[in-house]
């Protein structure tokens, strides 16, 4: 795909798997498609499924306030997406065989987006990008990959919401400096390279 509207259109007519049956419509991404920075989630919820965007439930709105409070500008900053596209009935995890259908339209998302840095929510993010299962409360906050692109895991708002605290080491605390780390990075100016003298 060269551009976005070629990858929505495809998208939008995709069979690939049986959640295109059971689907109102494909969930896409919102944000800037050109941010230095994508979030990559695990699938559409019922609320994502109705409205056609990623995280626009509850979990969507903690990670929202969690985005801001971390520093982003959610319509400049960043783009979010999902590993599907579509929801998977019941709110379940998407199966490995849905995830491996849906690939492809993740890839030419990054590859449009191009970003410097890729966060990774959730263990669902994390196998499909780092083939690594499990172990998220390990793996959270250490950044994987380099030179080219950084990955970064976190925890997925979802898990969040299990825990209303907001204290030091809360995992929410961990998640907002997990992506206010996230943020320096994928923001920073790149690194100057002066003129031999």
């Amino acid at each position: 795909m060269q551009s976005w509207a070629a990858l929505s259109s495809a998208c939008g007519q995709c069979q690939r798997c049986g959640l295109a049956s059971s689907r109102q419509q494909v969930v896409l991404g919102r944000g800037n498609p050109e941010a230095p920075l994508l979030l990559i989630g695990e699938a559409p919820g019922q609320q994502e499924d109705e409205q056609g965007l990623p995280f626009v439930g509850r979990s969507g709105q903690l990670l929202d306030r969690l985005l801001e409070e971390a520093g982003f500008n959610l319509s400049h900053d960043l783009y979010i997406c999902n590993v599907v596209k579509c929801r998977p009935p019941g709110n379940r995890k998407p199966t490995r065989e849905e995830r491996q259908q849906c690939r492809p339209w993740l890839d030419q998302q990054i590859a449009l987006v191009n970003p410097r840095v890729i966060v990774l929510a959730g263990a669902t993010a994390i196998e499909a990008l780092l083939g690594i299962k499990g172990g998220i409360t390990k793996l959270r906050g250490q950044w994987q990959g380099g030179e080219q692109r950084w990955l970064l895991p976190v925890f997925h708002p979802a898990y969040l919401l299990r825990f209303g605290s907001e204290a030091e080491q809360s995992p929410r605390w961990f998640t907002r400096q997990d992506l206010k780390t996230a943020r320096e990075r994928a923001l920073a100016p790149p690194p100057c390279s002066l003129p031999p003298p």
